[in-house]
């Protein structure tokens, strides 16, 4: 008996999952049409979050879609950026070139692939990035917690870098051109507003 009570469990789990993760329409067009918006600093604000030394990089604000939400909650990262999200801009805020794609994330990074894309793969990264984002406060970490593929999502807050005294560093990247393994962002988010 304890086993069927421990299969249904995990059944109730799994469905509550994938029903808490399941996308929100959107009516067709390019649904959040600017750029990020980033001013880069030579000598930041710092704060002091948990046991780590973050300094602002860049004021960064944005408007993007949420194409994936990821939680992480065991690797040393969460203990400052608990999701990432894979947001996109322009082009990809747009169902008829998102639907061409298989996104996807883990390990920390955006994954997207597709036989036939609708746009140039340059265009794609440039309006597209992995964001990790370390919520400032508590309601701000709740709102990134909530977040969902199909979101629209405006943010307000600094591109950072986080050191510890053990010599452990993670550094935001600063373009949205790049890609591969550095090219994600580190957003100390303020503010955050998801429809």
């Amino acid at each position: 008996m304890a086993r069927y009570l421990v299969a249904l469990l995990a059944v109730v789990w799994v469905g509550y999952a994938v029903w808490d993760a399941r996308p929100i329409a959107r009516s067709p067009g390019v649904l959040a049409p600017g750029e990020p918006v980033q001013q880069n600093l030579t000598e930041g604000p710092h704060w002091r979050l948990g046991g780590y030394d973050v300094q602002a990089l860049a004021r960064f604000e944005l408007e993007a879609r949420v194409l994936s939400a990821e939680r992480y909650r065991f690797d040393r990262e969460a203990e400052l950026a608990p999701v990432d999200l894979a947001l996109g801009w322009g082009p990809m805020s747009a169902n008829a070139v998102i639907d061409t794609l298989d996104i996807s994330q883990g390990g920390r990074f955006f994954h997207w692939w597709s036989r036939e894309p609708m746009i140039a793969p340059g265009e794609i990264s440039r309006h597209s990035a992995n964001m990790h984002m370390v919520p400032l406060d508590d309601d701000v970490r709740a709102t990134l917690l909530d977040a969902r593929r199909g979101n629209l999502v405006r943010l307000a807050g600094w591109l950072i870098e986080a050191r510890a005294s053990d010599g452990w560093k993670w550094r935001s990247s600063l373009s949205r051109g790049d890609s591969g393994a550095g090219a994600c962002e580190l957003v100390l988010v303020e503010r955050v507003e998801l429809d």
